[in-house]
C-alpha cells in the first residue's frame, strides 16, 4: 500500500483532482452550474442560467460595453449603432417629435467576413451540395452526437440570417416568450404568426406534424432585406428601448441551413436540435452537452479579429482591467461547466482550486465575508490568505413590498390609505431585513431605480423624505413615533379603527414554502406590531398565489423585478396604469394608478438620457414617494469570489458574453492546486499499521518457537 501511495505521488497530481491529467496546466476555465438549461434555442431562451452559455455562442447585432458604466450599447456584429428614422402612415419621413409619426425604422448593417463555427449543417460535397440535407433513419443509425458527423463546414454571416430569426419569433411550435410584446411593435409579425399557424395545421392534417416549415417562403412586412449585409426593421410608433432588444439573443442570427438540418426526421429524438446544439458566430461553440453532468464550450476556430476594450471607468486601470487593452480576444481556449446539485461540494471544490470562481451561499457567507459596522463587506482573512478576492455589484433589480391599489383598506389615492401605507413604510426596517435575511447583500432602496441605471439619484438628492431623514452618516429611517402619528391621522390609533374600535388586521399573501420561512414571516409580523397592526400571513402554493396577484385579490405581498435592459423606463413602467396586472395582465403588480404619473411617463420614456429626462424622472419618483404604492425594499447585491489566477473580471449585470474578455494564469493555478491538495500520508501509515497489527503476535510467537528449537538442538 505504501508502494502504491509512492507511485501515485510520483504522478505529480493531487489524488482528488476531478479533471484529466492532460488538463493540469491547460488554458481552460472551470465553473459549475446548478440548474440544467432548458432552452439553448435563442428564440425561446430567456433565463440567466441559459444565457451563461448562449451569450458565448450567439451574436446579436449589438452588445453592452464590458467596462463602461452606466451600461452602454455598442456594436457587436453591426458596423455602427443603428439610428432610427421615422415615417408617417404614408411612408414619408417625419421628425422624431412629429404628431403624425406612425413608424420607426432601424437599418442595421452587418460587418462582412464574419464566419459561423464549423458545423455539419454547412458541410458540402464536391459538387457544392449540402451533404446532410436529406437524411433518413438509416443515415442517422450510428449518429448520437453532433461530433458523429464526419464533415463540417462554414459560411459567411449575412443579413438574411437575422431576418430568418425574427420570423422564428412567430413560429407556432417554438412559443417565444417575447412574441406577445414584439407582435405589438414589429409590423406584420401577428400576420406572419397567423400564416404559419395555418401552414402548420395543414401539415398536421396531412399527417406530417413535425415536417419542417420553410420560413423563407413566408413574407414579414416589417422586416426588409436591403442587401447581403443590410436589413431593416419597421416598428409601430416610437419605441426608444427597442435598441436594447437588439442586444439579446432573440435577435441573434439563425442560419436557415441549421434550421433545416435539425428539422429532418429523427433528429429531435436524438436531441439533435438548436435547443441542444446551438449554431453561432460567437467566440465559443458548444462541443459537449450533458446537462446532468458537464457542458463544454471550446474556442470557435473561425472567430474573427476582435480586441479587448481600451477604455472603461476611471478606476479600471488601477484595478488592472485595462492591462490587456487592444489584445485579441478570446483569451481562454475552453470552458468546462460541471453540474453541482448541492452547494457544499461546489464550495469545497472552489476552495481546492478546482473551480475558478464561486458565488456565496448562506452556509459559506461567514467563512468568506466580513461585514463591517457600516455595512461594508470585505473578504475574510482566511480567503485573502489564499489569494481569493471578493467582487460585488448592485444588481439591476429591486425587491419590494406591494400594496394592492384595488384593496379597500391599503389601496387607493385617498389620504387615509396613503398615510397608512407611509406609516407601514416607516415601520418596516429594511436595513434590518437585509442584515438578517440577505447577509448584508443589499442596499435599502429610496425609489424603484437601482444604481447604475440612468435616473438613479445618489445621496440626499435621491432621499425618500417621507420615510427617511438625512443625517451626517446618510439616510436614517424616521422614528417610529412619526409612523404612529401618521397612523392616527389615517384613523387607526394604536392599530384600531377610530370609529369602530376594531383592531386593524392586514394580510400578507405569499407562497407557502414550508417551515424555513417561518422566521421571515415572524419578522414581518413584528414590523407591523410596532404600530399595533395585526398581520396575518396567507400562504398558498405558487400557482394559487400567482392567480391571486393576477386577479388583484392579494392585499400585501413581497415582489421583485429584474431588469430586461438598463433603462429607467424598464422600472418606471411597473407603475403605469395600462400595465395593471388585474386589469390588463401587465407588470404593474400593485395595480397602481395615477394620471399625472402616466402623463409624465409618456413624455419620459422616449427621451434620450439628459437633463430633461432626469427632471421628469425626479418628478415621477416624488409622486411615488407621496403615494407609496410600494414599501421600497432593497436593491440586491451580487457577491462573487475569484481566485488569484483570474484576470479581467468585472461584474456586469447586462453583458452576458463575459467569457471572451476573461483570462487565466493556468500555471499559477496548477501550482496552487498542488499546494492546497497535498496527499495526507498518515491515513496510509495508520492503515498499514492496522493491517500489520494482527501479524505482530504471530511473528513474535514464531520467533520464540524458533529460539526454543535452537536451544534444544544445542
Amino acid at each position: 500500500m505504501v508502494a502504491i501511495g509512492l507511485a501515485l505521488a510520483g504522478c505529480g497530481r493531487a489524488w482528488n483532482d476531478p479533471y484529466p491529467a492532460s488538463e493540469n496546466a491547460a488554458n481552460i476555465l472551470y465553473a459549475g452550474f446548478t440548474e440544467r438549461p432548458k432552452h439553448l434555442d435563442p428564440v425561446q431562451s430567456y433565463s440567466e442560467d441559459e444565457a451563461e452559455f448562449n451569450a458565448q455562442i450567439y451574436e446579436p447585432p449589438l452588445q453592452y460595453h464590458y467596462l463602461k458604466r452606466p451600461y452602454t450599447l455598442v456594436p457587436l456584429t453591426a458596423r455602427a449603432m443603428p439610428e432610427p428614422y421615422f415615417l408617417d402612415a404614408g411612408g414619408n419621413r417625419v421628425g422624431a417629435d412629429a404628431p403624425e409619426l406612425a413608424f420607426s425604422v432601424y437599418e442595421i448593417r452587418i460587418r462582412p467576413g464574419i464566419l459561423y463555427q464549423p458545423h455539419p449543417a454547412f458541410a458540402r460535397d464536391g459538387a457544392g451540395r449540402l451533404r446532410y440535407e436529406r437524411l433518413d433513419a438509416q443515415a442517422l443509425r450510428d449518429v448520437h452526437e453532433l461530433r458523429d458527423f464526419a464533415y463540417t463546414g462554414t459560411r459567411e454571416l449575412v443579413a438574411a440570417d437575422y431576418v430568418y430569426q425574427i420570423k422564428r419569433l412567430a413560429h407556432p411550435r417554438l412559443h417565444s416568450p417575447i412574441f406577445g410584446l414584439m407582435s405589438e411593435y414589429v409590423v406584420g409579425l401577428k400576420e406572419l404568426a397567423a400564416a404559419l399557424r395555418q401552414a402548420d395545421e395543414k401539415l398536421r392534417a396531412a399527417g406530417r406534424p413535425k415536417a419542417w416549415l420553410d420560413l423563407d417562403a413566408f413574407p414579414l412586412a416589417g422586416v426588409e432585406l436591403v442587401d447581403r449585409h443590410t436589413y431593416r426593421i419597421r416598428i409601430r410608433g416610437r419605441y426608444a428601448q427597442f435598441a436594447y432588444w437588439l442586444a439579446m439573443s432573440f435577435f441573434a442570427p439563425v442560419p436557415p441551413e441549421a434550421d433545416r438540418f435539425y428539422g429532418q426526421p429523427g433528429m429531435a429524438e436524438k436531441n439533435l436540435t438548436l435547443d441542444w446544439y446551438p449554431v453561432g458566430t460567437g467566440p465559443y461553440m458548444l462541443t459537449r452537452n450533458d446537462p446532468n453532468a458537464r457542458i463544454v464550450l471550446e474556442r470557435n476556430p473561425n472567430y474573427r479579429d476582435e480586441r479587448y476594450p481600451a477604455e472603461g471607468e476611471p478606476q479600471d486601470a488601477a484595478a488592472g482591467l485595462l492591462a490587456d487593452a487592444g489584445r485579441r480576444i478570446p483569451f481562454i481556449d475552453k470552458a468546462v461547466f460541471s453540474r453541482e446539485k448541492e452547494a457544499i461540494p461546489y464550495w469545497n471544490k472552489f476552495l481546492q482550486g478546482y473551480y475558478d470562481s464561486s458565488g456565496i451561499s448562506s452556509d459559506s457567507f461567514d467563512q468568506a465575508v466580513q461585514v463591517g459596522a457600516g455595512g461594508e463587506s470585505t473578504i475574510s482573512p482566511e480567503m485573502a490568505q489564499q489569494g481569493i478576492r471578493l467582487e460585488t455589484t448592485v444588481a439591476t433589480a429591486v425587491r419590494y413590498l406591494a400594496f394592492n391599489w384595488l384593496d379597500p383598506v391599503v389601496g387607493g389615492a385617498d389620504e387615509r390609505s396613503r398615510k397608512l401605507r407611509r406609516a407601514i413604510g416607516i415601520a418596516i426596517d429594511w436595513e434590518e431585513f437585509i442584515s438578517i435575511f440577505a447577509n448584508g447583500r443589499g442596499i435599502a432602496a429610496q425609489g424603484p431605480i437601482p444604481p447604475g441605471i440612468f435616473g438613479h439619484r445618489e445621496g440626499q438628492a435621491g432621499l425618500d423624505s417621507t420615510i427617511y431623514d438625512w443625517a451626517p452618516g446618510g439616510p436614517r429611517r424616521k422614528d417610529i413615533a412619526e409612523a404612529r402619528r401618521l397612523l392616527v391621522q389615517a384613523g387607526y390609533p394604536d392599530g384600531r379603527d377610530a370609529r369602530s374600535g376594531v383592531p386593524l388586521v392586514l394580510y400578507l399573501d405569499t407562497t407557502d414554502r414550508g417551515p424555513g420561512d417561518k422566521s421571515r414571516f415572524d419578522w414581518f409580523r413584528k414590523q407591523f406590531a410596532k404600530l399595533g397592526i395585526q398581520l396575518e400571513v396567507r400562504g398558498t402554493d405558487y400557482n394559487r398565489f400567482q392567480e391571486k396577484v393576477r386577479k388583484g385579490a392579494a392585499q400585501i405581498f413581497v415582489w421583485g423585478w429584474n431588469a430586461d435592459y438598463p433603462d429607467p423606463e424598464n422600472f418606471l413602467f411597473l407603475f403605469q396604469s395600462t400595465q395593471s396586472r388585474a386589469r390588463f395582465q401587465g407588470e404593474n403588480a400593485a395595480n397602481y394608478s395615477n394620471p399625472e404619473f402616466d402623463r409624465l411617463f409618456e413624455r419620459m420614456k422616449n427621451l434620450p438620457n439628459g437633463a430633461e429626462r432626469q427632471a421628469l424622472i425626479d418628478r415621477m419618483v416624488a409622486i411615488l414617494h407621496e403615494d407609496a404604492p410600494w414599501s421600497f425594499g432593497y436593491f440586491p447585491k451580487d457577491f462573487g469570489l475569484l481566485h488569484a489566477w483570474m484576470a479581467n473580471v468585472k461584474p456586469n449585470q447586462m453583458a452576458r458574453n463575459r467569457l471572451k474578455y476573461q483570462r487565466i494564469d493556468a500555471q499559477l493555478r496548477a501550482r496552487r492546486r498542488a499546494e492546497w491538495n497535498l496527499p495526507l500520508w498518515w491515513p496510509l501509515a495508520g492503515l498499514a499499521l492496522l493491517v500489520a497489527a494482527p501479524a505482530i503476535p504471530a511473528a513474535l510467537s514464531y520467533r520464540r518457537r524458533e529460539r526454543r528449537r535452537a536451544s534444544a538442538g544445542a
